[in-house]
């Protein structure tokens, strides 16, 4: 393959990724509105969330199950799942008529989810080699963030009313399937030839110190990431009394915005520097972002939106440098299926920290909420600082890091 069709195919899978990530948070966005349509409290709002979360685990634990992405061809396996995420969030407008159906269906959207982030990960670590995957990846990764903020900026900047910026998140999604299954093609890197049924693997790999260490990073990271774009503009809406039109553009820019520029950063980095430095510095600086939030609390829009590009830009810019990480030292036949274990067990802490923020904010306010994200990025920290030593250890003695013992 030419120098140039794996770059088509790179633009091919992030704009797959954008459309197909777009129904994630497209309820989380008009959670305002549907506090009065439906007539719900908060736990009933924090679950419009969090059940996509679980649902995303339960798909994920059922795609490594049968290491679908390794036995079946991945783009057929994005496109089936992107559509079925679209379906599902396009039934939530139509079917349900309060929390307990909408719940159902989000859970749903979470399920089909897993079999497009976890599969476009290893389609685009299929078209690179150990010199570009670490941008290629951060590319990815900035997909997926644009296409979550994307129901934010629906909302931020039309008049859409809560059932269409549904509608047009969904839309979005059946866009996806139609892009995966036409033009998306895995490339030479990572075919997955040799994989049978081994679902143990999943679990085997944690009996290996350099996966363990790269799945511990990813773990502190996912401890802090969801809970923050989830309570995000809760925040700034509580300190800077903003409307629901300007919060919303505030977190578009954060999260989408800074997001993107933050992982095109990190993955640029991981291939210049190394991946455990460039995870490393990104864990340091959203968990300093973490302990200063309460110093930023109430302060000027212009003031807290510099800590909110930087914390947007610091706390994903790591996401695909995890993702590399594990590419390299996992088995090759079943890179799809680690990649996934990996993302189901960091999404299932997700759903404990999206419920604790606001409990936490319900006690002490929103000023001091956050501050129980900092011990994710702290311990991640400390892990990449471990698989740093044992990658120097495996550069001098000339040895694959994913055959040291």
């Amino acid at each position: 393959m030419t120098r140039d069709h794996r770059y088509v195919q790179l633009g091919l899978i992030a704009a797959m990724q954008v459309l197909g990530l777009a129904v994630w948070f497209s309820a989380s966005a008009v959670v305002p509105t549907l506090r009065e349509v439906w007539r719900i409290g908060d736990m009933q709002a924090v679950w419009l969330t969090a059940s996509v979360q679980v649902g995303f685990v339960a798909g994920a634990v059922t795609s490594a199950a049968f290491n679908l992405p390794d036995r079946f061809p991945p783009q057929r396996v994005a496109a089936c799942a992107a559509l079925g995420a679209a379906l599902v969030t396009a039934a939530v407008p139509v079917l349900a008529d309060g929390f307990g159906v909408a719940v159902l269906l989000r859970l749903c959207t979470g399920f089909f989810l897993a079999g497009v982030y976890p599969v476009g990960m290893k389609l685009m670590a299929s078209w690179f080699g150990s010199a570009g995957r670490g941008l290629a990846l951060g590319v990815l990764v900035g997909a997926l963030t644009l296409g979550s903020a994307l129901p934010q900026l629906l909302r931020g900047l039309g008049t859409l009313p809560w059932q269409g910026v549904l509608a047009a998140a969904a839309g979005l999604g059946a866009v996806a399937a139609v892009l995966a299954l036409t033009l998306v093609r895995p490339g030479p890197h990572l075919s997955g030839k040799g994989a049978r049924h081994r679902p143990r693997y999943a679990l085997e790999m944690f009996t290996e110190r350099g996966p363990l260490l790269a799945n511990l990073g990813y773990f502190g990271h996912m401890w802090e990431l969801y809970a923050l774009w989830t309570w995000l503009p809760s925040f700034v809406a509580a300190g800077a009394a903003t409307t629901g039109t300007t919060t919303s553009l505030v977190a578009f820019a954060a999260i989408g915005v800074a997001g993107v520029a933050g992982c095109l950063l990190g993955g640029w980095a991981a291939d210049r520097y190394g991946r455990a430095p460039a995870a490393g510095v990104a864990l340091v600086v959203s968990g300093a972002c973490c302990v200063v939030s309460p110093l930023f609390f109430g302060a000027p829009l212009p003031v807290l939106l510099v800590l909110l590009v930087v914390w947007g830009a610091a706390v994903i810019a790591d996401s695909g440098v995890f993702s590399t990480a594990l590419s390299e030292v996992a088995d090759s036949r079943y890179v799809g299926t680690a990649l996934t274990a990996q993302t189901a067990i960091g999404f299932l802490l997700t759903v404990v920290t999206i419920n604790l923020v606001p409990m936490l904010a319900g006690l002490t306010g929103w000023r001091y909420a956050f501050l129980l994200l900092a011990p994710g990025p702290i311990l991640g920290a400390i892990a990449m600082r471990a698989l740093g030593h044992r990658t120097a250890r495996a550069a001098r003695l000339d040895q694959p890091i994913g055959e040291m013992t």
